[in-house]
């Protein structure tokens, strides 16, 4: 006859490692199917400190995907250049994704990717502008906390600011409710950001695809590990945002 199974106790889930790439406990970590992707748009993921999600957080997953993806973790940097690690000539042809008070959907456009001014609305000449950006900067964190991240790095001013009109809600569901529709993770967003800016539709496949087998991953170990995967608790909604 079979031992009975026990379920894990608080000491077994806090004895299992994590994975040193993807920052995920190790039956969470779907390192071994992601898939790369080629991409001539250079990826800057800023993470705010106290975005602690290692469970259900995109940030490391997406940077995977890419050879000229960076991952920072910290509230500020003096300049892109310091935050990237590299020299930037011109910051104004990377792209911040800072969604604060501005809907795409509030604006006379049915874009998903839409450059704004510092007043919030719509810039000229949007083909030229989106074009001819080389880098994308993503704000991983609530809705406060991006907020945080956007107001203590000045340099973002000399980026061009963009804001998403997704065609659909995030993958996240009923596991992680935005308050807008246009809140997505940041996985998701990179997706509809790299392949509308490549005109490669492939990247936001290749990226939901990952994310959604995350997401199923999750599920299963919610059944089978509660304890290292409990229902996620109610967080900033009211002004969340997922970069």
């Amino acid at each position: 006859m079979s031992e009975p199974s026990h379920p894990r106790t608080v000491a077994d889930v806090e004895a299992i490692a994590d994975c040193p790439h993807c920052g995920k406990p190790l039956p969470l970590c779907i390192c071994d199917s992601v898939t790369p992707i080629e991409s001539r748009i250079s990826l800057l993921i800023l993470v705010h400190p106290q975005e602690q999600d290692k469970a259900l957080g995109t940030a490391r997953l997406t940077a995977m995907h890419f050879k000229n993806a960076v991952v920072k973790i910290g509230l500020s940097w003096p300049s892109l250049s310091k935050a990237l690690g590299r020299r930037v000539d011109d910051p104004s042809r990377w792209a911040v994704l800072y969604l604060g008070s501005a809907k795409a959907s509030d604006l006379d456009t049915d874009a998903e990717i839409v450059a704004i001014d510092r007043k919030g609305e719509v810039e000229p000449h949007q083909r030229a502008i989106l074009e001819d950006i080389e880098g994308v900067v993503l704000l991983d964190g609530t809705w406060s906390q991006a907020k945080a991240l956007w107001w203590r790095n000045a340099w973002m001013l000399k980026c061009q600011r963009v804001i998403l009109g997704p065609k659909r809600p995030s993958r996240y569901g009923q596991l992680r409710r935005e308050p807008r529709r246009d809140g997505l993770s940041t996985i998701e967003a990179a997706g509809l950001l790299l392949a509308g800016l490549e005109k490669r539709p492939k990247i936001a496949e290749t990226l939901n695809a990952s994310f959604e087998r995350m997401l199923a991953r999750y599920r299963q170990v919610q059944v089978e590990m509660p304890a290292l995967a409990p229902k996620p608790k109610k967080r900033d909604w009211r002004r969340r945002k997922r970069g």
